[in-house]
């Protein structure tokens, strides 16, 4: 069983910081893809930002150079560092453990965090 929780989130000013956590814990083994997706009021959930356990990463063109994703293997956790914040950047933030090698392919999600820009 894996277990995704989530931290951080909150109310911030527009162009100000949020810094999001997610820690994996079970039975995770490489490959695997941790994310952030998020979803806005009426809207379908979409992708933020994904790290491989290579390390490779993938941005949403919405948040790109606004967005860092960091990740540490040993910890299984992934950090997403959110800077120039709009108000269309609120939203349920949510992380999210693709267990790529697993068969059948597994993928988990946390309980989600609020983000809300606003002034």
């Amino acid at each position: 069983q894996v277990q995704v929780v989530e931290s951080g989130g909150g109310l911030v000013q527009p162009g100000g910081s949020l810094r999001l956590s997610c820690s994996a814990s079970g039975s995770i083994f490489r490959p695997y893809v941790l994310g952030w997706y998020r979803q806005a009021p009426g809207k379908q959930r979409e992708l933020v930002a994904t790290i491989t356990s290579g390390g490779t990463t993938n941005y949403a063109d919405s948040v790109k150079g606004r967005f860092t994703i960091s990740g540490d293997n040993a910890q299984k956790m992934v950090n997403l560092q959110m800077n120039s914040l709009k108000p269309e950047d609120t939203a349920a933030y949510y992380c999210n453990a693709d267990l790529v090698a697993s068969s059948p392919r597994k993928v988990y999600w946390g309980q989600g965090t609020q983000v809300t820009v606003s002034s």
